[in-house]
């Protein structure tokens, strides 16, 4: 019995042209029954076919991956062969096909590049017969294609893959002159376009130094017209077409010149301000904020305001950019002489406010502050600034008045040793003007002291120990760093050196004075009462025993207490105070009303 042919996985499959299946890719039709049979083929022919039709897709292929892959993918098509891998030269090295087998893939790799482009045998386990053949074209080797074959292949069979690794090395030279054909022509493109964008930048930099010396020319007529921000805004309009825009430091309009001004012009918001100002002076050059294009000007590193174009459609060029930074120059020169006339008001106001320290006269007080433009008429307070990081020389001074400012505080500024004063109108925003000098000095190593309100300007001498010892205070407690108003105090007012009679006075009027107005109205004992508890230690029947009451009228009274004064008995701080004034008016004043 003869037994079932095993099917050869070598078995030679015909090329599949034009997606056909392998068994229509290259069958011939049936003769009809006026034609003549043709001729019958033979396996050479069979093999010649196929691989001349798989030398046309090779051809038309423009991919030098995609040809190695269809000539591993039809290698059967010379004959019983498997592709075993397959290599492009890359770059001087050889790159396997994803194709490759993985089984022995290092070993077949090694062989290959031990060649060194040429053909040789090469060992795979379970095949009997392998090569690897070189594809090589005009200009050296192009690849290898690595096959092996269970059944020794005939001559026919050997002439086939001769001829399909011929046209595959032609296939790969072709596809590589043609990479290299478009590389070239891309190259000579981008030269054209170098040599194009030369040209134009050429013509770009003529046009370039002609606006430079426009622009040079306008903003040193402005600098010589000596016209003010005005002359400032409207050139730069005139330069750029668009909006032009001068804001002091904080963030108020100074001038405008364009279409478009706000009309109210929004009122400016200190700490965004602030955070703007830092945003820009990080940077070199102008800083697109919003719809702004901004720049600040500087002199010795002092800002001294704001320069911008408004520029929402994002229009300005490098001409617009240059033309900003030349107006911030000339702009720079207007405000310094504006600093130095401002210097002069500074020094008058601190002589001001040095005499009003020292205490002066009332009448010549009054005139020499409407000189000055600041109304002395109503309460004041006076606020001590000290840095444990800066000196209280002139530039200090000057920041704190522009804190001062930036918090809404109307105030004269001088100086001392230690310290800066402010006397301000108002009761000021203390800790907004600590947090504003926080962020001015880059530190939170400051103390304020601030005073109680001032009435009359022959009392500012005596308002200002009283800040002094707010500051003291303030520094010697847990937390020294941040501002103390002085009527918030409490017991230290009377504490330490610097109290006298009338701050005891003042001490016991604050704590006690509605319940002596009560006992004086109504002929009562609500303050001796709340002597007498403290005295006996906050023991009802002691208490009411030394006032010679029942314990429930005791009751009533302190509740009388509570409410009269608006203390509340149980809080540490409330009842250390009052106890402390109790005894002062009882021992001090002798219990006087």
């Amino acid at each position: 019995m003869v037994g079932r042919r095993t099917r050869s996985p070598y078995r030679r499959r015909p090329f599949q042209a034009g997606g056909l299946s392998p068994g229509r890719a290259l069958r011939h039709p049936a003769p009809t029954r006026n034609q003549v049979r043709p001729a019958a083929h033979t396996p050479a022919d069979h093999l010649s076919r196929d691989v001349l039709v798989l030398s046309r897709a090779l051809f038309n292929t423009p991919d030098e991956n995609e040809i190695l892959r269809l000539a591993m993918d039809h290698v059967a098509a010379a004959g019983p062969y498997r592709a075993e891998a397959g290599y492009l030269e890359v770059g001087g090295g050889l790159v396997p096909s994803p194709r490759c087998r993985k089984t022995h893939a290092s070993a077949v790799g090694r062989r290959v590049r031990e060649l060194a482009g040429r053909d040789g045998p090469v060992s795979v386990p379970g095949s009997p017969w392998g090569r690897a053949l070189a594809l090589r074209g005009l200009e050296g080797l192009r690849g290898y294609l690595v096959v092996t074959s269970r059944l020794r292949p005939s001559e026919a069979e050997r002439s086939s893959l001769a001829a399909l690794v011929r046209y595959t090395a032609a296939a790969l030279s072709v596809a590589f002159a043609r990479r290299r054909q478009r590389e070239d022509a891309l190259e000579l493109y981008r030269l054209r376009g170098e040599r194009t964008a030369l040209q134009g930048q050429l013509i770009a930099v003529t046009a370039e130094a002609r606006y430079q010396r426009a622009v040079y020319t306008v903003m040193a007529d402005v600098a010589a017209s000596r016209g003010g921000e005005e002359a400032v805004t409207h050139a730069l309009h005139r330069l750029t077409g668009l909006p032009a825009l001068v804001e002091d430091r904080f963030g108020r309009l100074r001038s405008w010149t364009g279409p478009g001004r706000p009309d109210p012009y929004p009122d400016p918001d200190p700490v965004r301000q602030d955070d703007m100002l830092r945003v820009v002076a990080c940077q070199v050059g102008p800083v697109r904020i919003g719809d702004r294009l901004i720049t600040v000007v500087r002199r010795h590193g002092d800002v001294l305001g704001v320069l911008a174009l408004v520029d929402p459609a994002d229009e300005a060029d490098e001409h617009a950019v240059l033309a900003l930074e030349r107006a911030a120059a000339s702009l720079a020169l207007e405000l310094t002489h504006l600093r130095d006339l401002a210097d002069v008001e500074l020094r008058l106001h601190r002589e001001l406010a040095d005499d009003l320290l020292a205490g002066t006269d009332e009448p010549s007080a009054y005139a020499r502050s409407e000189a000055v433009g600041h109304d002395l008429h109503g309460s004041h307070y006076v606020v001590v600034v000290q840095w444990s990081n800066r000196t209280a020389d002139d530039c200090f001074a000057q920041t704190v008045s522009r804190a001062a400012v930036a918090v809404g505080m109307r105030s004269l500024a001088t100086r001392r040793a230690d310290h800066v004063v402010l006397i301000t109108g108002d009761r000021p925003h203390a800790r907004a003007l600590y947090e504003a000098l926080v962020r001015e000095t880059g530190t939170r190593t400051g103390t304020i002291g601030v005073s109680a309100r001032c009435e009359a300007v022959d009392d500012i001498p005596h308002h200002y120990q009283e800040a002094q010892r707010a500051l003291e205070v303030r520094r010697h407690s847990r937390e020294c760093y941040g501002a103390t108003f002085f009527d918030e105090l409490g017991l230290y007012r009377v504490l330490g050196p610097g109290s006298d009679f009338q701050e005891l006075e003042t001490f016991v009027h604050e704590w006690l004075g509605q319940l002596i107005d009560y006992d004086s109205r109504h002929h009562a004992a609500m303050v001796e009462t709340l002597n007498r508890y403290f005295d006996c230690g906050g023991n009802y029947d002691e208490t009411a025993d030394s006032l010679a009451i029942h314990r429930s009228t005791l009751r009533y009274r302190l509740q009388r207490i509570r409410d009269i004064s608006g203390r509340d008995l149980t809080d540490v701080e409330d009842r250390l105070n009052l106890q402390v004034a109790t005894r002062v008016w009882k021992i001090v004043l002798g219990g006087l009303g």
